[in-house]
């Protein structure tokens, strides 16, 4: 069945109605009628299945049949930092990162960033990348849509840091000397609830000076295995070991 978003909390005296583009994907999209059932999920993160009551020119009418129970997130919250890289990855990241159960998305720009945020066109981009994470978060029956944050500097970036119980940045140079514990040690730290902030480096990786800030401010400093990933491949790399590190093997 497919899922929706519902801008709204469940409210017993009010009917839950569907409208916008969620409203034309199920009638035009979907070609669904009266008594078909989807799942929706509110604001408060709880979801359910649903079946379509009325269908009018412009809303769908639903009501709440039966509440979903098992819980679909990540039993931490996992921010991607990402410096801001070329082409679409960054899109990619924010797609796939959705589905793998990432809770926030912060891009930035890295010294060694080729891409420059362009102000002109920042409300669409990020509309653009509000309905690449919302659409991700339907399709992996998702009961929390990620945030995505216009890119902040990398000083921006690191009083961020503060906010999140561990911090780590991903650095080749580790991965080339061999290191291979902090991630490790990490997740085998890790209590559920708490959170976690993982930086990665665009095209080119990040600067030494960089990674020494980072360093100051409290990061530990990993290594991903012996591979050198793409800065799109990283990410993804990470989220699908902590989620079967806490997911698969508790």
């Amino acid at each position: 069945m497919q899922r929706y978003f519902i801008n709204d909390r469940y409210n017993d005296d009010q009917p839950v109605v569907i409208t916008g583009e969620d409203y034309h994907h199920i009638i035009r999209v979907m070609r669904m009628k009266e008594d078909d059932h989807i799942f929706v999920v509110f604001t408060d993160n709880t979801s359910a299945v649903a079946c379509i009551e009325t269908i009018s020119s412009d809303s769908v009418g639903v009501r709440v049949v039966k509440w979903e129970t098992e819980t679909k997130e990540l039993p931490i919250k996992v921010a991607i930092a990402s410096g801001l890289p070329k082409g679409d990855k960054l899109e990619l990241i924010f797609q796939k990162g959705t589905e793998l159960g990432a809770d926030r998305f912060i891009p930035f720009n890295a010294d060694r960033s080729i891409v420059k945020w362009d102000e002109k066109k920042a409300k669409k981009k990020l509309d653009r990348w509000g309905k690449i994470v919302k659409e991700a978060a339907e399709q992996s029956h998702r009961n929390v849509v990620p945030s995505v944050t216009s890119p902040v500097s990398f000083k921006k970036l690191l009083t961020l840091s503060g906010q999140f119980d561990y911090t780590l940045v991903a650095y080749e140079e580790e991965a080339r000397s061999g290191e291979k514990g902090n991630f490790s040690k990490t997740l085998s730290s890790v209590k559920k609830g708490q959170s976690i902030l993982v930086v990665f480096g665009p095209e080119g990786g990040l600067t030494e000076k960089e990674v020494e800030l980072c360093k100051k401010e409290g990061f530990l400093v990993c290594g991903l295995g012996p591979r050198i990933l793409r800065t799109e491949t990283a990410p993804l790399y990470v989220l699908s070991a902590i989620s079967y590190q806490l997911e698969l093997m508790r």
